[in-house]
């Protein structure tokens, strides 16, 4: 397999897919202040980028869990690019509904399913895992057999660990905390006193 970590790292860089901003941090959802901030939904629209990541999420795939029988998408940013890893490696494609439709049959897993057919699940990113572990919770309760999670970034925090091993569920990513920062300082994104500003704050998160 290629290592496609800093070659990624680099590619959500140039487009902004993320920022750092260690001067001025940003606030998450959670209400942590962070000097990182990551939207991978922007990769979508950039093709070169676009097809990297498709390369490099096939070749973790075949090298990670080469019996997957079938695709998933994590809703929503998971889905487009389940759906293109999908169709290249010809196999099925199905999507997890952060919940289940409030209306019809409320089904929560859109596609075609069979009973333990080996899915991997498809996330744009990792941080304490919770909402693509509810994802692999739903695939299972419907009798799917979800043999690993991969995803673009991670943002290697001891909660995922914890949280994937308690889910008895393997994970991967294309590149992570460490390769970005690493990537970002190396083309003079960040300095160096700011680089150890970021390693400061992510350690205060193990």
């Amino acid at each position: 397999m290629t290592n496609y970590q800093n070659q990624v790292a680099q590619a959500l860089l140039d487009i902004e897919a993320v920022k750092l901003q260690p001067q001025d941090p940003f606030t998450w959802a959670s209400g942590i202040k962070s000097p990182i901030y990551t939207d991978n939904r922007k990769i979508i629209s950039f093709p070169k980028e676009r097809g990297i990541v498709i390369a490099g999420l096939i070749d973790l795939i075949k090298a990670q869990y080469p019996d997957v029988q079938a695709i998933g998408g994590v809703a929503t940013a998971g889905i487009p690019h389940a759906a293109w890893v999908a169709q290249a490696m010809n196999l099925p494609l199905i999507y997890v509904r952060a919940k289940p439709k409030d209306h019809g049959t409320g089904k929560q897993i859109e596609g075609a399913l069979s009973a333990q057919q080996k899915v991997v699940l498809i996330d744009d990113l990792i941080s304490t895992g919770g909402s693509v572990l509810g994802a692999v919770k739903a695939t299972r309760a419907e009798a799917g057999n979800v043999i690993g999670v991969v995803s673009i970034f991670s943002y290697e925090l001891p909660a995922a660990v914890k949280n994937f091993a308690a889910a008895q569920t393997s994970f991967a990513s294309l590149t992570n905390f460490s390769s970005l920062i690493q990537v970002a300082q190396h083309a003079g994104k960040i300095t160096p006193a700011e680089l150890q500003m970021i390693q400061e704050w992510h350690q205060t998160l193990a």
